[in-house]
């Protein structure tokens, strides 16, 4: 995951996809967990996966969905955290973002950022 804009870069190029229709979906320590953030653009935040892809692509301009991991970890145990178990909490909830996250994806695809943005961000 943390070199993913090599995949990005090739299939945006392979199937000549223009960045406005790539849609980048992300994990994010920085939000509570389930929490959905659409966005145009931006930095990477410290995420390696999206700190690839903007070396790769040399733009920081394309469209991200990112879901909140929450940072609930020991000091240095992050890998851990990221790739580790969801808990019996987060596991009851996961089903219902799952469906949201699901349906923001498609917002994007079939009515544009804009809209999607305004509909589901921060639900």
């Amino acid at each position: 995951m943390n070199l993913s804009g090599n995949a990005v870069k090739f299939w945006l190029q392979k199937e000549n996809i223009p960045l406005e229709n790539l849609m980048i979906i992300a994990d994010d320590l920085a939000l509570p967990f389930g929490t959905l953030r659409m966005k145009m653009k931006g930095s990477d935040a410290g995420h390696n996966g999206l700190k690839s892809i903007q070396e790769q692509l040399q733009t920081q301009n394309y469209p991200r969905l990112r879901f909140g991991i929450s940072a609930e970890f020991s000091e240095g145990r992050q890998v851990d955290y990221v790739l580790g178990k969801w808990n019996e909490e987060e596991r009851a909830k996961l089903p219902e973002r799952v469906e949201k996250f699901s349906k923001a994806t498609l917002s994007f695809i079939f009515a544009g950022i804009q809209n999607a943005m305004t509909s589901f961000n921060g639900k």
